[in-house]
């Protein structure tokens, strides 16, 4: 049985703590959220004790894994204390928004050996995980092209994304681990371009709501992503995989699969997922259940740190690229 410990009983929070608690190999042992009465629902729910600081839980030799779900501003300091007392973590993406601060953080904690895994549930997708399975089974040939759609169903407040780093930071990094995953390759070529056709005012802080970008790997493969901050129909995800032999196709689950014939419409289906937490459930469950396997034998799990810093500089290279207007060429 591994010992957890929450960091952060927001939304996100509050449901990791319900994945934790329906484990069969994990208990969640203690909140902490620096919001006390956020962190006494949780404890109330869900039945587990509340860390008046940082440093309890730290402290507790009992506590086996730290899952921190707080603001990003707050990630790289828990990491780092977090490693130096010998606790595995796992960590919401991302890492943190300055890209620097991701790697003195790494060349801090590198030593201790923990493991730590990096919170791109989407790896974790059943039709996502098959599609890159069947990848490597082959079933398609050789790899030539991806294309990913990534669209959010509403935009969010504008004083969020003030400060969420912007489009490729907040949403689209999870792409960018996609394409990692899907591929297996690094990148060697960014072009990203973008508009605000959605919320104007995203101007005032050089961010955009819609975006398209052109990646090369460096084997030669070509990847595209398009992104909205809006979709009317509701959590849009999907992947297509072209290869030599054909290609795959990861689609998105409905809420429900039954369709409807009459006069006004044939095969209507219904909208789909309203967002992130029902359109990957069982992504966070898998998510959950493999960094508990990784803690309990001792190993490092994926997607890694480094992981979570490569997904981060693609960002980079992203704003970069929409900033100048110019393909960024990446080491």
């Amino acid at each position: 049985m591994i010992n957890i410990a929450l960091f952060g009983a927001g939304r996100i929070g509050k449901m990791h703590a319900g994945l934790i608690a329906g484990s069969a190999d994990a208990r969640l042992r203690y909140v902490y959220d620096t919001h006390r009465p956020s962190a006494e629902a949780v404890a109330n729910q869900f039945e587990c004790g509340i860390a008046d600081t940082i440093e309890v839980i730290l402290e507790d030799d009992q506590v086996d894994a730290v899952l921190i779900a707080t603001s990003t501003d707050t990630h790289v300091d828990l990491i780092a204390k977090s490693a130096l007392a010998g606790k595995a973590i796992f960590c919401e993406k991302p890492i943190d928004l300055n890209t620097e601060l991701v790697e003195q953080c790494w060349q801090k904690i590198r030593h201790c050996n923990v493991p730590i895994q990096i919170g791109f549930n989407r790896r974790f997708d059943p039709t996502h995980s098959t599609l890159k399975s069947k990848l490597v089974e082959g079933a398609v040939g050789e790899l030539q092209q991806v294309i990913i759609t990534s669209r959010d169903p509403d935009i969010a407040p504008s004083e969020y994304l003030r400060h969420s780093g912007g489009i490729f930071r907040d949403m689209i990094i999870h792409d960018f681990d996609m394409l990692r995953f899907i591929t297996g390759e690094e990148f060697s070529e960014v072009h990203a371009i973008g508009s605000t056709l959605i919320s104007p005012d995203l101007k005032e802080f050089n961010d955009v709501d819609s975006a398209m970008l052109m990646l090369k790997t460096r084997s030669g493969k070509l990847c595209h992503i398009n992104a909205s901050r809006r979709c009317v129909y509701g959590y849009d995800q999907r992947i297509e995989a072209f290869g030599s032999a054909g290609k795959l196709n990861s689609n998105n689950p409905r809420p429900h699969s039954v369709s409807v014939s009459t006069d006004s419409g044939t095969d209507t289906s219904s909208v789909l997922n309203p967002f992130f937490i029902e359109r990957y459930t069982e992504a966070y469950k898998e998510q959950l259940a493999q960094f508990v396997r990784a803690v309990s034998k001792g190993e490092q799990p994926s997607p890694s740190f480094v992981d979570g810093l490569m997904a981060q500089k693609l960002a980079d290279a992203a704003q970069q690229s929409l900033q100048t207007g110019l393909p960024v060429k990446l080491d």
